[in-house]
Parts: C-alpha cells; sequence; structure tokens
C-alpha cells in the first residue's frame, strides 16, 4: 500500500540534504513516489529512499522483491530491487545535476516486480532524501566517477547476481589519485560453487572490482581500467553519463564489458572503505544486511542443504560456520584453517586440496561445524599450510593477523569476534600448524 506523506528538509554545506516528498496511492504501473528539490549548482545527486515492504521475500519462490524505477526529469535512471523484508534504506546515484528545480519519480515496475507482489499493494516509500555533493566537496570526484552498472540479461526479471553495494577505494599515485570501485552482487551464477566460495572466501556473494581511474591534480583522466571477461583487466574505451562510465554486466561470474544490450541498470551509490589491514568480505561485516540477502539467495537456489558434503555445490545453513579472516604472505604455499571442537580438528579445506586459501593479503575462510555444535564449542584455531603443484618457492609462508572468528546469529548477523591477534608465525609445508587457544 503506497501512503501519503510530505515533508520539506534543507541544509546547507557543499553536501546539501534536501527531502521533498509526496507519496500517493497508486497502481501496479503508477507513481509510488516523487520528489522535487532545487539545485544553487552543478552536483552530484544522491538519494536515500526508505522503503517498507513486509511482504518482499527474497528466499520465496514468487515474492523475491518488488522492482522500482527510477527516473529523473522525466529520464529513466535505474531499477531498484527491494530486497530486504520490512523497512530498509536503499542510497542510489541520480547523477550530475545542473542549478535549477528537478523532480525524481519513483514507479513500481509490474513487469519486473515478482508476481505476488504486483498490483501496488505491498509496498511505502517512506521518505526520499537527496543529497547534493557540490564540486568542492571532498567526495564530489569519488562519486561523479562512479560507475552506472547494466544487468546481465539473463539476470532480468530472474532475482539473481543483483549489485547491491558498491563501494571504492582511493590511492595516492605518483600522478595524482587513483579511485577504485568494486561491487557486491547477491550471488555468482558461475565460477566458483557455493561450497568452495564458502571455505576460501567466506561469503557467496561475489564480490569483485569493476572499475578503476587515474586522475592528475586537475582532475583530469590519465587513464582507467574495467575487468573484463577471464579477469582480465582491459582500459576503459566505453560511453560515459556526465562522467560516469557505463558497464555492462557480460559474463556469469559478473565480468563488464563497456557495451552491450539490456537497459536495466543499476547505480548504487558508492561509500568510501579502506581494506586497511582487512579483507574485502570486512566490507560485508561494515554491512551485515548483506549476510541476510546472501542467504536468501542460496534457500531460493536449493543450495542450503543440511549436511552438504564438499563438492556438491551446495553448504549447511550459514549460520553453522565459523568464520575466520587471518592475514600474511603465503609464499606460493596453500593454507588451510581449522577449528577444534572438543578432540576433533576440523578443516576449513574439507578434505579437497582445491578448497584451499591460495592468495597473499587477507583472507577469509568459513568453517562448518556439526548441527549440535557452535561457536562456543571452539576451544582453538589453527593455520597450515601445504605445497601447491608446481611451485618452487622455498620461503616460509608468515602469518602476521587473526583479525576475527565469529559466527552468524539468528538473523545471519555476524557476531562478536572470539579471538584476535598480531605478530609472526612461520609456516612450512610438512611442519608445525600455528595455533591459538580461543578462551
Amino acid at each position: 500500500m503506497i501512503g501519503a506523506h510530505s515533508s520539506a528538509m534543507i541544509g546547507a554545506g557543499p553536501a546539501m540534504a534536501i527531502l521533498v516528498t509526496v507519496l500517493s496511492a497508486g497502481s501496479a504501473q503508477a507513481e509510488v513516489a516523487k520528489t522535487t528539490f532545487e539545485t544553487r549548482a552543478r552536483a552530484e545527486a544522491l538519494a536515500t529512499i526508505t522503503v517498507t515492504c513486509d511482504t518482499c521475500a527474497w528466499d520465496v519462490a514468487g515474492r523475491e522483491a518488488v522492482v522500482l524505477s527510477i527516473a529523473l526529469d522525466g529520464r529513466y535512471l535505474q531499477h531498484l530491487p527491494i530486497v530486504r523484508t520490512g523497512q530498509a534504506e536503499y542510497r542510489v546515484m541520480l547523477g550530475r545535476v545542473e542549478p535549477g528545480l528537478h523532480t525524481v519519480v519513483i514507479d513500481q515496475d509490474a513487469e519486473l516486480t515478482a508476481p505476488a507482489l504486483r498490483g501496488g499493494a505491498h509496498i511505502v516509500v517512506n521518505t526520499i532524501v537527496v543529497d547534493q555533493i557540490d564540486a568542492g566537496a571532498r567526495a564530489y570526484t569519488a562519486i561523479s566517477l562512479a560507475p552506472i552498472v547494466y544487468a546481465r540479461p539473463d539476470t532480468v526479471g530472474t532475482y539473481t547476481d543483483v549489485p547491491v553495494f558498491m563501494w571504492y577505494e582511493i590511492e595516492p599515485t605518483a600522478r595524482g589519485t587513483r579511485y577504485r570501485y568494486s561491487v557486491i552482487f547477491t550471488n555468482e551464477d558461475g565460477g566458483t560453487p557455493a561450497d568452495r566460495l564458502m571455505v576460501t572466501w567466506g561469503r557467496t556473494t561475489d564480490i569483485g572490482y569493476l572499475y578503476s581511474v587515474e586522475i592528475d591534480r586537475t582532475g583530469a583522466i590519465l587513464d582507467d581500467d574495467i575487468q573484463g571477461p577471464e579477469h582480465e583487466v582491459l582500459p576503459f574505451k566505453g560511453r560515459r553519463e556526465g562522467a560516469h562510465p557505463l558497464l555492462w554486466v557480460s559474463t556469469d561470474n559478473n565480468m563488464v564489458l563497456p557495451e552491450g544490450t539490456t537497459r536495466v541498470r543499476y547505480a548504487p551509490a558508492p561509500m568510501s572503505f579502506a581494506l586497511r589491514d582487512v579483507s574485502r568480505e570486512a566490507v560485508m561485516d561494515a554491512h551485515p544486511w548483506l549476510y541476510a540477502v546472501m542467504a536468501n539467495e542460496l534457500i531460493r537456489e536449493a543450495k542450503i542443504v543440511a549436511g552438504a558434503p564438499a563438492g556438491q555445490g551446495t553448504i549447511p545453513d550459514p549460520r553453522c560456520f565459523v568464520f575466520i579472516e587471518g592475514c600474511g604472505e603465503l609464499a606460493d604455499k596453500a593454507l588451510t584453517f581449522a577449528v577444534r571442537v572438543g578432540a576433533q580438528w576440523i578443516s576449513s579445506d574439507r578434505g579437497v586440496s582445491d578448497y584451499r586459501i591460495v592468495r597473499d593479503g587477507c583472507f577469509r575462510a568459513a568453517i562448518p561445524l556439526s548441527a549440535t555444535a557452535n561457536l562456543k564449542d571452539v576451544r582453538a584455531i589453527r593455520a597450515q599450510v601445504f605445497a601447491r603443484e608446481g611451485q618452487t618457492n622455498t620461503a616460509p609462508a608468515r602469518l602476521t593477523r587473526i583479525n576475527t572468528v565469529f559466527a552468524l546469529d539468528e538473523r545471519f548477523v555476524p557476531g562478536t569476534t572470539v579471538l584476535h591477534w598480531t605478530g609472526a608465525a612461520q609456516l612450512r609445508p610438512g611442519g608445525p600448524a600455528f595455533e591459538l587457544a580461543v578462551r
């Protein structure tokens, strides 16, 4: 049901917040919300849209999501799937705006909305808050260069692999500054199976770098690139909307190209996140609703199976897992974590050599416990490395951090860590494992 509401809030400063919301009743195809705001100088506009949908259920076929279509001044901007049950905020980009009055209109897209949710009686847009990022604001460059992501053709209307979160990192360079944009998709239909994703990455969402750009001190673009098929880094030579590059998801594991055929697109507003001594999965920890969306898509796709063995592409309930994040340099070795429950050590590789971690930096794994055990039963963790076929590096692996050891609660929210460690541990294939007690 669409409620009726009107309010106004105007702030000052380089990032101006304006809320002038008019919500009206409507049918499945009708306008469900409209906001008018005034711009005094060229800016990048963002909108925080608060939506209530008690009947939306990302885990239930036929009730996955109401899908909204957002337009600015009569021009289509993007689609917004309501992937969360109840009331939630969705932050999106509106793009570059010039001085004057502007109108945001939100419609329900009846064709793309899940069948049981069509008709306009299931959703309330509570508020729309528009933030204007002026050219002099610190965040302006990062927002203005963020990519707009077009849907992969086979995901339109199928409620899978939706890009629901974007963040950026800032890196100084000899010539200026580099901005690097990554996106979290709800799942990955191709590429790595769910069970391997969990044990080697600690999640089944797809997290990937899509676009990076280096600018000089005047703001001019020096070079930019995208992550294309087969993870090949390609120079970006595509179109832009304002300064925003237009990218089309083109593979089942969500790589992109600068052209495509779909019209449906997404523009989640990017947030700044510095990955300093943490893994990319720390972004999900900071925005824990992503775990529930992840789990709900697994449920709907029948990828959660009690007691699921390794190698079948399915996993036990994510709330049965212990998540461990460490950091180090593996020196071409393969690493596993393990947890001790009683007298038993349970390894993250689940007895499969391909399920070991083979990357440097900060890395995460998740280990499934039995249905009768939980995090409180874990008495110790350990790390161990193995030789990799074809690798001849004789240097030891070095583990320098254990950032977190946690489990998900009943609502799929990460709980408090039970262990944190920093130091220096050397590990060699065939040598002793490194163990830490959990107190």
